[in-house]
């Protein structure tokens, strides 16, 4: 399950293959479907508090608290799965950030309502 939490009334559009999740359009790499809840939990806690972190060190005008910050939130999301090598083992390329309708996920993006 991704770290991200959709409004009541939106679900998350996910690629058949689970590797993605589209927002507005592009694609984000999901976490990895094989770590543990608490593993999980802990990661993502770990990426708000550093995301907190960034945010608290650009107010203070502290490039180095920003820095560290933004370092603590590259070794969740790779924790995560979400950066960093793929988690997946058939080969597949790494798509993210792309547009849907620019990758082999075009046919199906064009089906889907992102709205619903």
């Amino acid at each position: 399950m991704n770290s991200v939490t959709p409004a009541p009334d939106r679900r998350v559009l996910e690629t058949p293959d689970g590797r993605y999740i589209v927002v507005r359009g592009r694609l984000w790499r999901r976490a990895r479907p094989d770590l543990s809840a608490d593993v999980r939990d802990r990661l993502v806690h770990g990426l708000m508090d550093a995301r907190r972190a960034v945010k608290a060190g650009r107010k203070g005008d502290d490039a180095a608290a920003v820095a560290d910050a933004r370092a603590a939130v590259d070794r969740a999301k790779r924790g995560l799965g979400e950066r960093g090598p793929v988690w997946w083992t058939d080969g597949a390329p790494d798509l993210n950030r792309r547009l849907a309708r620019n990758t082999p996920y075009a046919d199906w993006y064009a089906g889907q309502d992102e709205t619903a």
